[in-house]
């Protein structure tokens, strides 16, 4: 407790006696409902009522300031939870109704929070001022018990009874610059925006203060705010001492002192702790660690954090060194705007010097207490530092330096300081900053670790999803994918585009049941399962079977909707098979309408026991193929009929190009609220391959078919104005039919020419056994055509159907490889 002035000494005592200056008070703010939104440490000792509990209930109910809040707000409630008895409360309600600008004060008797209405009653100050200004703050309340004031002071019940709130101007106050400076510390744990704009309308409505007379008058300030330790110096007390005479403390205030000062240290942990960590954003969780310790804690806090950690990587490896790198995160102070910015940039990376605090708190894990930097340390400091001076900002400052920790690896460390005129740091704060670096450590490496997950799965789906070609032998691609919104943003949707032998595609929409790494697992076997078998030639149909085969040996649980179409150019025909997957919209370019394929459905690839069948289309140049997961037409609540209609429309809308139908379809069903799945879209558009473009011959199992193949493949592209490629379509196609009539059977050897934006060349013979590449000798005089062919085509391969095979390969255009 604190000695007052001689005139605190109230009448009938003695000048050696304690004063009345600093006492307990209670503070509350109430929002413009007539809601509590602030409610202190100092209101939960006096009302009896938590601040969990007493956030968002009417103030009526809780607070004995009739005069102060609007009629419609205390009802009727009121008087039985407590009487007025200084006259002011039915005068100044009925003069004032609730509504006015000026700061209103009282007393009354009130019943404590849980006991019964005729028992003993707590005797309270209030003092209630009008808020105005942005924000939902719209009366701010301090209370006091006077009856503790009673007690702790000595006064007996006549002096008590003439003691009453009132205002006065602080300029009217001894040491009113330290008034003000103080008046902060009593509000709620609010920012400095608020709190400063709460103080300046204190300050102009008047100081609260105790009246023991009409000349004698008490200013009212808090040992409840920013506590501090029994013991410590007192050299920031507001009242100035014009006596000698040494301090009274009451017996066990220095108790309650110290348990006070742990209390709230203990609610400000829970405070901070509470606000910390509602994202899982690791960018977001760096500014609340940050924020969280200004300005109730310190001045000024920065956040340095290891690069892995930054990164989302994996967990930093070993303690840190000389050598580890540190970036800058975030910097929080309530100094004037732009001090640090220059000095101590955001974003700025460094290895931190040996021989500064930093660099201790850093290896050795322990936090770092500087009670005062003086001016020896911070030049010794800022040597460290090259071309930046950090003297003006820490010198004469308290500085305590916390490491970041999680699983016993420091992952940062977080500088705290406070100003010069502002109590240091000691052991109770070390501890308290410990704890801070602790919690808040420990919500870093959560953020970390879902950030590195988020990392992984975005590359795990990445890997998966195809790279596909924009341009296929006659027909135009393009895709989206959309990850869903679920946590883990990873699921079972995938999409793929295949070259096929003939100038054919095929293109795959498909979905595994489910989500996350196991869904993503299973796709990926899928999607590499039909690969393989498309090369192979299967039909849609077979693949499906095949593939359904595949799901059920891999386990009772691998559930997953396919859709396999192939498209013939040159044949203008679409041949598709469905396993359980919503139909595809296709869009003809004759009239632009559009229509889902009645396909048979067929039951979802693992289910077993159910035949697939496969339907063939006809399709005209410029008509356009979608394909697409249920994830971009299905949401929950809505009937996927209405999806699909909505696909159809949407993908009839005239575009561009097909990038842009692509995103026209996005806009129209992405925007459908609900949505969680993840999407796969896949659109081709079947441009054909004219007829002219399109050379056939049959060549008799005779080796001098050989010559004739050389001169027909040569007029051919003659006549397609391509000279430049007609002596390496020459050699090849020597050497791939001269295999071919060697190993036909019976049949008639066959001979295709296509021309696309490379030039296709298929031969094929009734012998359905695979080549081999051989590796031929130097004295060998066969073994050597495919080599040839591998050397000179851009690509090329085998495939079997029945009893025949087709041996392909393509040679790139000048300009176009």
């Amino acid at each position: 407790m604190d000695r007052g002035s001689e005139r605190d000494t109230p009448p009938g005592r003695g000048a050696g006696d304690a004063a009345a200056g600093r006492i307990p008070l209670a503070v509350v703010v109430v929002d413009r409902d007539g809601l509590v939104s602030h409610w202190s440490s100092g209101a939960r000792r006096l009302f009896g009522v938590g601040r969990e509990e007493a956030v968002g209930r009417a103030a009526a109910d809780l607070l004995p300031v009739s005069g102060a809040l609007p009629e419609d707000l205390h009802g009727d409630a009121m008087p039985d939870a407590y009487e007025g008895y200084d006259g002011l409360g039915p005068d100044l309600e009925s003069s004032l109704g609730g509504r006015t600008a000026y700061a209103t004060a009282g007393r009354a008797r009130l019943v404590p929070h849980g006991q019964e209405a005729d028992g003993e009653r707590l005797d309270v100050l209030w003092w209630a001022y009008p808020l105005v200004g942005p924000g939902p703050s719209r009366l701010l309340v301090l209370a006091a018990d006077a009856t503790r004031l009673r007690d702790e002071r000595g006064y007996d019940d006549e002096t008590a009874e003439r003691i009453s709130p009132g205002f006065a101007r602080h300029t009217e106050l001894p040491a009113s610059e330290e008034l003000e400076r103080r008046l902060p510390e009593i509000l709620p744990n609010m920012g400095p925006g608020l709190s400063g704009r709460i103080v300046s309308q204190v300050l102009e409505l008047g100081y609260p203060v105790l009246e023991f007379s009409q000349f004698d008058r008490v200013p009212v300030t808090p040992y409840w705010g920013v506590p501090r330790r029994a013991g410590r110096r007192r050299a920031e007390a507001v009242v100035p001492q014009q006596r000698t005479t040494p301090v009274v403390v009451p017996s066990g205030a220095e108790q309650e002192l110290e348990y006070a000062a742990v209390r709230e240290r203990l609610e400000f942990l829970n405070e901070v702790s509470s606000a910390i960590g509602s994202s899982l954003d690791l960018g977001e969780t760096i500014r609340e660690v940050t924020s969280a310790a200004v300005p109730r804690f310190a001045d000024f806090a920065g956040t340095h954090l290891r690069a892995a950690v930054l990164a989302g990587e994996g967990f930093p490896d070993g303690p840190p060194d000389a050598q580890t790198v540190m970036f800058r995160v975030w910097v929080e102070h309530n100094d004037e705007p732009g001090r640090w910015d220059d000095t101590v940039p955001v974003g700025e990376s460094f290895a931190f010097p040996e021989h500064t605090p930093f660099y201790k708190c850093m290896v050795t894990g322990e936090p770092v207490l500087i009670p005062r930097v003086t001016d020896e340390l911070s030049e010794r400091i800022s040597g460290e530092f090259e071309k930046r001076d950090l003297r003006p900002l820490i010198g004469g400052r308290s500085l305590l330096i916390v490491p970041l920790k999680a699983r016993n690896v420091v992952l940062g460390f977080m500088v705290l300081m406070r100003r010069p005129d502002r109590p240091g740091f000691d052991d109770m704060d070390r501890t308290t900053g410990a704890e801070l670096a602790a919690r808040a450590g420990l919500v870093l490496d959560n953020a970390r670790m879902y950030t590195y997950q988020e990392n992984v799965a975005d590359t795990l789906q990445d890997s998966m999803l195809p790279q596909v070609t924009p341009r296929m032998a006659g027909c135009d691609i393009a895709t989206r994918y959309l990850p869903g919104t679920r946590l883990g943003r990873i699921g079972g949707d995938w999409f793929d585009t295949i070259k096929l032998p003939g100038s054919r595609t095929a293109l795959v929409v498909g979905d595994v049941m489910g989500h996350g790494l196991n869904s993503a697992a299973m796709m990926g076997q899928l999607r590499t399962a039909v690969q393989t078998m498309a090369t192979m030639e299967t039909p849609p149909a077979q693949l499906l079977r095949n593939l359904d085969d595949l799901a059920r040996r891999l386990g009772d649980n691998y559930l997953a909707t396919c859709l396999y179409a192939v498209y013939d150019p040159i044949r203008g025909e679409l041949h598709l098979a469905n396993a359980g997957h919503i139909p595809p919209v296709l869009v003809r370019a004759e009239d632009g309408s559009s229509e889902l394929l009645d396909l048979p459905t067929g039951a979802p690839i693992g289910v077993g026991g159910v035949p697939f069948e496969a339907t063939r289309v006809k399709v005209s140049p410029g008509d356009r193929l979608v394909l697409c997961t249920d994830g971009l037409v299905e949401v929950r609540g809505s009937d996927i009929g209405e999806g699909l209609a909505a696909l159809c429309e949407s993908a009839a809308h005239p575009a561009a190009s097909m990038d842009d139908a692509c995103d026209t379809i996005i806009r129209a069903l992405n925007t459908r609220g609900g949505r969680k799945d993840d999407v796969a879209l896949l659109m081709a558009r079947l441009n054909g391959i004219p007829a002219e473009h399109v050379a056939e011959w049959r060549l008799e199992a005779d080796p001098r078919e050989v010559g004739r193949a050389r001169r027909l493949v040569r007029e051919r592209l003659l006549a397609w104005g391509l000279p430049q490629a007609v002596e390496t379509a020459e050699l090849l196609v020597s050497e791939v039919v001269t295999n071919a009539v060697r190993h036909a059977v019976s049949e008639p050897v066959g001979l295709r020419v296509v021309r696309t934006d490379a030039l296709l060349f298929e031969v094929t013979d009734d012998e359905p056994g695979l080549p081999e590449m051989l590796g031929a000798g130097p004295y060998d005089e066969s073994g050597r055509g495919l080599r040839v062919v591998s050397r000179l085509a851009r690509e090329w391969g085998a495939s079997a159907s029945g009893h025949r095979k087709t041996v392909w390969f393509e040679q790139a255009l000048a300009g176009r490889r």
